[in-house]
């Protein structure tokens, strides 16, 4: 697999980042034994970037049975998650990420979102230490707005920012996209399927476990969902007449965009990982890319 820098002088990555957190049970149960496998098909496909989160339920301690003994063969990313971001809070998180992946220091070590009342000055100073101990490489934010990121980097580098970024919600073109192009921060999107909008496995009415977040979310409601679809059904249309599916194209579309590093996309099992990592062949071109945006017409879709 193509790898692409990780902001202006940050390091290789590969252009499909493995997102973690499907298995770790944030769209329901997964086995055990089939997220390691996932996880470690992810590592054999090229796919060696790997993004999780302490809140991401049993994912950190999944990736590291996976990647045991291979802890040098992945560039590993995880996130503290809490809204405590004092430092006691911060260190004890990334030990136990440590702890939970089985590493003694972190590639990349993520805010997961934005915590005013915790003056970010403080914040990066405790991640600036942890840093210059050698215990993480980069620093990277997630969820961040263009101004808490102008904000961010007053107080030190950070080579990566993590927005929601797809086909149905490009809100971060406006400003969260141009703030990381000027100031060299790379940028790997989340939700690049648009929480399974962009799969074409689900229809109106569909029922989601209780475990599964999207039960509560307002664009998978019976009505939700039927917007959605006048648009998606189209999209897979296309896919097909392409040789190829929504899936792919959902990934494929947001490695043609200049400003993406790396989208992340997250798998359940070694099938839909091998399939991701085939988007990487399919290059859109200009006319694709303006027959897409036909297509979605100016849609947004939130949760």
């Amino acid at each position: 697999m193509e790898t692409r820098q990780l902001g202006t002088d940050g390091p290789q990555v590969s252009c499909i980042c493995f997102g973690a957190w499907p298995i770790g049970g944030g769209m329901g149960a997964v086995a055990d034994q089939q997220a390691i496998e996932a996880v470690e098909a992810a590592i054999d496909v090229g796919m060696t970037f790997i993004d999780t989160a302490e809140s991401y339920v049993a994912s950190e301690r999944l990736i590291g049975k996976a990647i045991s003994g291979k802890r040098d063969q992945v560039f590993l990313a995880t996130k503290v998650s809490g809204k405590d971001h004092s430092r006691e809070h911060i260190e004890q998180a990334l030990e136990a990420s440590f702890q939970a992946l089985g590493t003694d220091y972190m590639d990349l070590y993520q805010l997961h979102s934005p915590q005013p009342q915790w003056p970010i000055d403080e914040t990066m100073g405790v991640l600036s230490r942890l840093r210059d101990q050698g215990k993480i490489r980069y620093i990277g934010i997630s969820n961040y707005s263009a101004e808490q990121t102008a904000e961010v980097i007053k107080y030190g580098p950070i080579h990566s920012s993590q927005p929601r970024y797809n086909m149905l919600n490009r809100e971060a073109e406006e400003s969260i996209l141009p703030v990381c192009l000027e100031n060299g921060i790379g940028v790997i999107p989340h939700s690049v399927l648009a929480k399974g909008h962009l799969s074409g496995r689900y229809q109106p009415g569909h029922t989601f476990d209780a475990d599964d977040e999207r039960s509560e979310f307002a664009s998978f409601t019976r009505d939700g969902m039927k917007r959605v679809i006048e648009v998606t059904s189209k999209l897979a249309l296309w896919s097909q007449d392409h040789g190829r599916d929504m899936i792919q194209l959902a990934i494929a579309w947001a490695l043609a965009q200049s400003s993406i590093t790396s989208p992340i996309v997250g798998a359940k099992s070694v099938e839909q990982v091998i399939h991701n990592a085939k988007a990487v062949d399919w290059k859109l071109s200009d006319s694709d890319l303006a027959e897409i945006d036909d297509i979605l017409g100016g849609i947004v879709v939130d949760r």
